[in-house]
This record gives structure tokens, sequence and C-alpha cells, in this order.
């Protein structure tokens, strides 16, 4: 791969700059990188905030999502576009989420890693329900050492899961006599 600036020497060097305007990624050679100094040893002289930090993710979509944005898409509910949502980094309603999906996903996961949420079980919600979301990873594992053929792995979760499935049992038959009395 050739260096990014002078596009005369082979890049050995890959630098990653991140600013509120976005992300610039360069490949340079060894001599146009000493052009940019000792930056890895010098603290940047301005401070980024969160907000910053936000803008520059919000702002400009990658090339394949900027392909990927119709420019007539609107929400049916609030009326706001998707070019809105991209300046503004808000969504106007829950509309807006089914509208902009396909958009949305490569978004969140670049920002989060992941699209779904999986919060924090209060307490006096009981057992049960962490119990269920145990099952349910456990389930993914099970598929996944199967698929691998991992098979005394996929057997432990097996009988992992039929040990939560009757303690799952055991506690709704439990509340049931419970709620008779």
């Amino acid at each position: 791969m050739l260096c990014d600036d002078c596009h005369k020497n082979e890049a050995c060097i890959h630098i990653t700059q991140i600013s509120p305007e976005g992300k610039i990624d360069k490949n340079l050679c060894e001599k146009c990188a000493s052009r940019y100094g000792n930056f890895m040893q010098e603290p940047q002289s301005e401070d980024y905030t969160v907000n910053d930090f936000l803008k520059g993710i919000f702002s400009k979509p990658s090339k394949e999502e900027a392909a990927d944005v119709p420019h007539g898409l609107v929400c049916s509910n609030c009326g706001m576009t998707y070019q809105d949502f991209m300046h503004s980094g808000k969504i106007g309603c829950s509309s807006c989420y089914s509208t902009f999906r396909k958009q949305l996903i490569p978004l969140l996961k670049r920002i989060h890693g992941a699209v779904l949420h999986n919060g924090k079980i209060p307490k006096r919600t009981g057992g049960t329900l962490v119990v269920k979301q145990e099952i349910s990873v456990l389930k993914d594992k099970l598929q996944m050492a199967v698929k691998s053929e991992e098979y005394e792995k996929a057997a432990e979760y097996r009988d992992r899961i039929r040990a939560l499935e009757q303690k799952l049992a055991a506690e709704g038959e439990g509340a049931a006599v419970d709620g008779s009395k």
C-alpha cells in the first residue's frame, strides 16, 4: 500500500485521528510520518467533550451508510427526516426507530457494539426474570457449542438449562400454591 501523502513510498505506519469533524485514517511512509512530529508523546492541545465526540459520530456517516440513505426518508408520525436526525443526533419519536431502522442498525452497532439493550433487572421483580434471561443466554451458548461440535460443553449447557427450567417450574408451582390461600 502506498503512502497517502506522497503516493511514492510504501506505507508502514497507520495513523487514526479522531476529532469533532470525524475520524481520519492515514497510511504513511516513515518520511511523511516524521513530519507529523511526536504526536504520541505530546498531549492534545484541545480538550474534546463527550458532546464533540457524539457530533463526530453523528455528523459524518461512512461512505457505505451515506450511499444507503434515501434522501426522501421521512417519519410518517413526526415528519423528521433522516438528515434531521443526523444533524441533531436525536430521534423525533418512537416511530422513527422503525422508519430509520435500516440506517440505525449499523450506527448503533458502531456506537454501542450491539443493537439490543439488556438493562439491569430490579431486585424486587424477583429471580424468575433473571433465571429466564440466564436460560436464554445458555440456549444461545448451547447452539454455538453444537455448531462448533463441542458436545461436552453442549451437554453441560443442556443440563444447566434443564436445572434452571425445573427451578422456574418449582417457583411457579409455589406461587400458584401461595396465590390460592
